[in-house]
């Protein structure tokens, strides 16, 4: 029975994607599809046109999911060896300081909200 209900949430979460990509290929909007998907399935949710117990398993099985989605590319960057020299170097660097300052920026801010609130 669980598996027919996470089934039919994904169906939910696709028909989502689905609308999105459609709204793109009529009207050729700035932003992709599956962000449009996003915020109108944000907006549903926000608005609870769409209560969390109809997606909450269906999303908990794909973000379990989600590394096998990064192994193609992964792989992908076995054909360009040339990232993985110098240019490799270079880009890890800029992403782990990327990281750090996201976090510090993040951490930051939360912890400015938690004091303002109390």
């Amino acid at each position: 029975m669980k598996i027919l209900i996470i089934f039919l949430q994904i169906c939910i979460l696709y028909v989502f994607s689905f609308i999105g990509n459609t709204i793109y290929n009529l009207f050729h909007p700035v932003i992709p599809g599956s962000i449009i998907a996003l915020i109108l399935l944000f907006i549903c949710l926000c608005l609870k046109i769409i209560p969390i117990k109809f997606i909450d398993h269906g999303s908990g099985f794909l973000l379990s999911l989600l590394s096998l989605f990064y192994i193609p590319a992964t792989v992908g960057i076995m054909n360009y060896p040339s990232l993985l020299s110098l240019h490799g170097v270079l880009l890890f660097l800029v992403v782990l300081l990327s990281t750090v300052i996201s976090i510090a920026i993040a951490g930051t801010t939360s912890q400015l909200f938690e004091k303002k609130e109390h």
